[in-house]
């Protein structure tokens, strides 16, 4: 009876052992434990309830007229199989400045625990959209009743933006993440080679990123509850004659999205379209014409076989500090002081009051680079500022086109970001726009180096395969 008993046991352990020596490892081909992607989505109205001066166009010379389509913000949260999430906030607005966008993140951090680098603040760059506080400051002519109007505007807009993001963290629930791509063909390159120099026009042999990214997100059932996409295109459509909020192309490729897919959310991002402009422009049905074509192309790829995403998150976010090019001297500010445009003799004023008060210039600026990595199965590059399309043309020859997804307009908009050719070139975008954004003058050269080289360190970090 007992060698009985101790067979039987033998036999037990040999076949506990078979089991386990048959279970797959963690990572191998097989059953998981892990339950997969969780998706929460968000969205609330921002327009402005009162009239509020308009940002974008330097000729506006009162406050906003109401409304022709309201301006709204999205986000969504997306959490992977081990519970780190990140969250996507779209908006039609001009673009996040610094301070507001750290005082949201600050706040987003505390109230819900989700880290500066697993938030991603965006912006469609809607020129008929509010101005927002610090933002492209030396563009408008506002009086103090006004600034005082942009100044409350921007308040509710952070406490919008905080809640925003938690509701979104609320709607978490399980998910199925595709990912795909389409192209669009209304954009032109604006940079116009003249005998005189480049130009704002139209160059039909300019570079442009016809490339239209969408990521399906759909419920484990299989019904589609959000559509991220973008495209590399200046909302700008619509011109500074127009004093009624509207969201521009994007606005109404959205809304056309979000009508033809009832109860799911469209997020609009904006590509690297900074030297990038809608053609033909200036038109309310030019806006519509341009927003439904986006439209038709993120339809086509919806219903078109699409990628799955799978895996796990892998957040990057760094600062780089960019160099200015060489300041100009006092007796050069002072000579702008004559200037016929009220615009440069204004900028004159503010940096010769910052040379008395500071005794120098700014000779640097602190810019982040964000990195998303899913799985393995797409990478997306998030850049702040108005970023001409050489950028993202050069890291799809870098680090290939699949699987690679690079934005604009996130995080802090606080300057055009030119290429080295853009610089060389001169133009709008290399220097002029600095008097806007309120900058002593251009970006050194070495601009397009740095940025490059910390996006590849991130990428690198992240594990994104090349």
């Amino acid at each position: 009876m007992k060698h009985r008993l101790q067979s039987c046991l033998v036999l037990l352990l040999l076949g506990m052992a078979l089991v386990w020596i048959r279970q797959p490892a963690l990572g191998a081909s097989g059953p998981k434990s892990l339950t997969g992607w969780k998706a929460g989505v968000a969205k609330i109205t921002i327009t402005p309830e009162k009239p509020v001066w308009m940002a974008g166009y330097a000729s506006r010379n009162k406050p906003s007229e109401g409304k022709l389509q309201d301006l709204y913000a999205k986000a969504i949260a997306l959490e992977d199989e081990k519970g780190k999430r990140v969250v996507l906030v779209t908006s039609d607005l001009i673009g996040f400045p610094r301070a507001i966008a750290e005082a949201i993140a600050q706040r987003v951090q505390k109230q819900f625990g989700l880290p500066r680098k697993q938030l991603i603040l965006t912006s469609s760059h809607t020129h008929t959209g509010p101005v927002l506080r610090q933002s492209l400051i030396g563009t408008y002519s506002l009086n103090a009743e006004q600034a005082a109007a942009v100044e409350e505007y921007s308040h509710q807009l952070q406490d919008k933006i905080v809640a925003l993001v938690g509701n979104a963290i609320k709607d978490l629930a399980p998910a199925k993440l595709s990912f795909g791509r389409g192209a669009a063909h209304f954009g032109v390159n604006r940079r116009e080679p003249t005998p005189t120099g480049i130009r704002l026009g139209v160059s039909k042999e300019g570079p442009v990123d016809p490339d239209v990214p969408v990521l399906r997100v759909e419920s484990k059932q299989g019904s589609l509850r959000g559509i991220i996409f973008s495209y590399a295109c200046h909302n700008t459509t619509l011109t500074g004659e127009l004093y009624r909020f509207h969201g521009d192309y994007a606005g109404h490729a959205q809304e056309a999205l979000e009508k033809s897919h009832p109860g799911a959310m469209a997020l609009f991002v904006m590509g690297c379209g900074a030297d990038i402009n809608p053609d033909p422009r200036g038109t309310l049905e030019l806006a519509r014409r341009h927003g439904e074509a986006l439209a038709l192309s993120v339809e086509r790829i919806l219903s078109a076989p699409l990628s799955p995403v799978q895996g796990l998150l892998r957040t990057a976010f760094e600062r780089v500090v960019l160099p200015l090019a060489p300041a100009p001297t006092r007796q050069e500010i002072q000579a702008r002081l004559t200037d016929k445009d009220i615009h440069v003799r204004r900028h004159a004023e503010r940096m010769l009051a910052r040379l008395d008060r500071d005794g120098k210039l700014i000779s640097e600026y602190p810019y982040p680079v964000q990195v998303i990595q899913f799985g393995n199965d797409l990478t997306l590059i998030a850049l702040a500022g108005e970023v001409v399309v050489d950028y993202v043309l050069r890291l799809k020859r870098e680090l290939g086109t699949d699987e690679l997804w690079v934005v604009s307009y996130s995080n802090d908009v606080f300057a055009y970001i030119p290429s080295a050719r853009v610089l060389k070139e001169g133009g709008y975008e290399a220097d002029r726009s600095m008097i806007y954004y309120d900058l002593p003058g251009p970006f050194a050269p070495a601009i397009e180096a740095k940025i490059i080289n910390v996006i590849h360190k991130l990428v690198r970090r992240n594990g994104r395969r090349t």
